[in-house]
């Protein structure tokens, strides 16, 4: 799987979260600082959404301070359904019911060990059907 992962800042998270999608086997595609580029939240955000929204990449882990700013940016991008998680059950449940494309994680009180219990639950989940018609319901 192809995964975006954006940060407007390199932090101990980034680099253990990167080292977490490869050893899954993903291909992960950097973007702002993990990538050595200069970017605003709100610039990673939107290059991060239009990777999901453009098909680039098949899902993103997305960072910021709080995760906010990211996650209003991102989802600013027709056909991104970003979901700021801050445990498994969350991230879970956001792929579940919302069928979520992005997970973002706050840098300032997101673990490695939660960061990597939230990716277990988001590549282990799957959209619920029944939730379709929610779903279609965003995009108007």
């Amino acid at each position: 799987m192809r995964v975006a992962l954006g940060s407007d800042e390199r932090t101990a998270l980034t680099d253990a979260v990167t080292a977490d999608l490869r050893d899954r086997g993903h291909e992960v595609v950097l973007v702002g600082p993990p990538a050595g580029e200069t970017k605003q939240w709100a610039d990673v955000g939107h290059d991060v959404g239009e990777l999901v929204a453009s098909g680039d990449c098949d899902t993103a882990v997305l960072f910021c301070w709080t995760g906010t700013g990211a996650s209003i940016a991102a989802n600013k991008v027709p056909g991104v359904r970003a979901a700021l998680c801050t445990d498994a059950a969350t991230a879970a449940g956001a792929r579940r019911w919302n069928d979520a494309n992005v997970v973002v994680m706050g840098l300032r009180l997101t673990s490695a060990d939660v960061a990597h219990e939230m990716l277990d639950a988001w590549f282990s989940a799957e959209a619920d059907p029944a939730e379709a018609g929610n779903i279609a319901r965003l995009e108007r």
